[in-house]
């Protein structure tokens, strides 16, 4: 079986002549992901090979990473790998606080109500940020998406492991 992969960056564009690139993070945990001394795997765009890559330093810069690279001290050397993903190991996850999941742990889970434990309400399929709380999109089997705010009123129990969320439809979620 392949190596499961989640990504934790983009490469946006190059900083400089020195062979620096911009990083946007697409991760919680940027302060680890791009340390010194990480391994990332770069995943260039047109399906060319991918390899693994060390960062030599890094520096936050204005909502971006501005990473330096082991081997790379040119910007003719970088230039070629914008739009590039950085990836790493579903291996090298950190290990959350309880309570707390990632993203990839939530979406695909069945979404059944403290009411009519029997009939899935539908499946998650995707989640928003858009501010105070995530809001957890549910795919029904029929009619529109379901928008579930993740409180603590609504959201009684996840099960990453069975797939499976209770929730408390509160009045007007429906």
């Amino acid at each position: 079986m392949a190596e499961q992969l989640l990504t934790v960056g983009k490469l946006v564009n190059t900083h400089g002549i020195k062979g620096e690139i911009k990083v946007l993070p697409i991760t919680d945990f940027p302060e680890e992901r791009f340390a010194k001394g990480k391994r990332l795997l770069l995943i260039p765009e047109g399906g060319k090979p991918s390899f693994w890559i060390t960062i030599d330093s890094a520096r936050y810069h204005k909502n971006m990473y501005i990473l330096k690279l082991e081997g790379y001290s040119n910007i003719n050397e970088v230039e070629k790998y914008k739009g590039s993903m950085l990836k790493v190991s579903k291996d090298d996850l950190i290990e959350l606080p309880e309570n707390e999941y990632y993203y990839h742990d939530i979406i695909g889970c069945s979404v059944i109500t403290d009411e009519n434990e029997d009939k899935p309400l539908g499946v998650i399929t995707e989640i928003i940020s858009p501010g105070a709380n995530d809001v957890w999109v549910v795919k029904p089997t029929s009619g529109a998406d379901i928008l579930i705010p993740v409180i603590d009123d609504v959201v009684l129990d996840v099960d990453v492991n069975n797939k499976k969320v209770k929730i408390h439809l509160m009045e007007g979620l429906l």
